[in-house]
């Protein structure tokens, strides 16, 4: 067990679980006072029926008074104020944020404004701006992968600087998670691969960054655990209700980890491949997990090693010398993701030069590297990386995630 000597572990979100967990959404907000609760989600969500199914289980005791659906892929500051709009206007006392990460970035974001009666968003970037509790707030998320539900983070797109910005606060904490597995059964395979692997990188960021402590690796391990032994039965069988709630637990698990011990420079490479060239969270973490741990093995291969166990489990941990676990941990997530790009027709994405945007067009050229990289290090999560990162460290590793070649360790410059 890693013990730093001194360490702080705090979370202060309620987790409801189950198959029919929706129901006792209107007894919780009753209990924080609320009674007239806004559900902020985004179209796709509400296409497939998942809004519907919340509306239904909170139609007898407490109906929602507004419902807002246009929320973006990357959620930005103008789609918090429009919404921040709407909920004063219907004179709203809560919110239920139904969906992934963009939308529970933007339930945050929204709930800041109305909160503290604020005009502009951008007054409360950073850090420890906030000082006091936010209005009721229920996360219910539809994909098992980001963690908001349980995190203190909200990424925000400022499009006038073409950058993601980060919101931290123990008060943008949802006061409850509703972890329910119909709202992730619609969910396409290539969503579930992608989204399931976000999770992934939240726990294995968690367990091998500097702000690692025993509470957060037993929450990362156990959520690396069950990714690894449900994911691909997921993806094959989407059905599979128990298996879609293992994986929102997992995310879950992984929320609180890394909430608790921070992440590394594949956030901090993948937030700016998000600002820059706008592909989805979850296919930049999958792609560049490896990569973040190829470049820091020579600073944390123990940790990385340790999680060998719960990737692929106590026959070949054992079977693998203790000097070769993190070389064979980085392995097993690289044939992870060949075989989630195999098990959805080529559409999880293994490298950068793969992804394409909705008119299947190269969403990442050789030519954004370099302002994906200088983006990169005016990002937060840089500092909790075990080694340091400079601009050309961050170019290298972009060329190599982008081209799908191993990271050549011979050029990683150790501090």
């Amino acid at each position: 067990m890693y013990n730093p000597g001194y360490y702080e572990f705090f979370c202060g979100v309620k987790t409801v679980a189950g198959h029919q967990a929706l129901e006792r959404i209107p007894a919780l907000l009753e209990g924080l006072g609320a009674s007239k609760p806004m559900i902020v989600t985004d179209k796709g969500v509400a296409a497939v029926g998942l809004v519907a199914i919340v509306e239904e289980a909170l139609a007898s005791g407490m109906p929602a008074v507004a419902v807002e659906d246009d929320v973006p892929v990357d959620s930005d500051v103008d789609t918090v104020h429009r919404i921040a709009s709407v909920y004063r206007s219907a004179g709203c006392d809560a919110i239920i944020a139904v969906g992934g990460g963009s939308v529970m970035d933007t339930a945050k974001g929204v709930n800041i404004m109305v909160s503290e009666e604020a005009e502009n968003l951008l007054d409360f970037s950073g850090a420890g701006v906030l000082k006091r509790p936010l209005k009721p707030l229920v996360a219910v998320p539809t994909t098992a992968g980001t963690g908001s539900e349980v995190t203190l983070v909200a990424v925000i797109n400022d499009p006038s600087v073409n950058r993601k910005l980060l919101f931290t606060s123990h008060f943008l904490l949802p006061d409850i998670a509703v972890l329910d597995s119909r709202m992730t059964l619609t969910l396409p395979p290539h969503l579930t691969a992608a989204t399931a692997m976000d999770a992934m990188t939240h726990a294995i960021e968690a367990y091998t960054c500097l702000s690692k402590n025993p509470i957060s690796d037993a929450f990362a391990m156990e959520a690396v655990s069950l990714i690894s032994r449900n994911l691909m039965d997921v993806v094959k069988h989407p059905e599979d209700q128990q298996g879609r709630l293992a994986l929102a637990t997992a995310a879950n698990l992984a929320g609180i980890a890394f909430s608790n011990s921070m992440v590394g420079m594949v956030h901090t490479l993948g937030h700016s491949v998000g600002g820059v060239c706008h592909v989805a969270h979850g296919t930049c973490m999958s792609i560049l997990l490896p990569y973040g741990l190829e470049y820091n093995m020579h600073k944390n291969g123990q940790w990385t090693g340790e999680l060998l166990y719960a990737i692929a489990g106590d026959a070949v941990y054992a079977a693998t010398p203790v000097d070769k676990r993190a070389e064979k941990t980085v392995a097993c997530i690289r044939e992870f993701n060949q075989a989630l790009y195999d098990a959805t027709g080529g559409r999880h994405s293994r490298f950068f030069k793969e992804v394409t945007d909705r008119d299947g067009n190269p969403a990442v050229t050789r030519e954004h590297l370099p302002a994906i990289a200088r983006t990169a290090l005016g990002d937060g999560s840089i500092f909790y990386n075990p080694e340091e990162v400079d601009y050309d460290d961050a170019l290298m590793v972009m060329e190599a995630a982008w081209a799908g070649d191993p990271l050549d360790l011979g050029l990683v410059k150790t501090a």
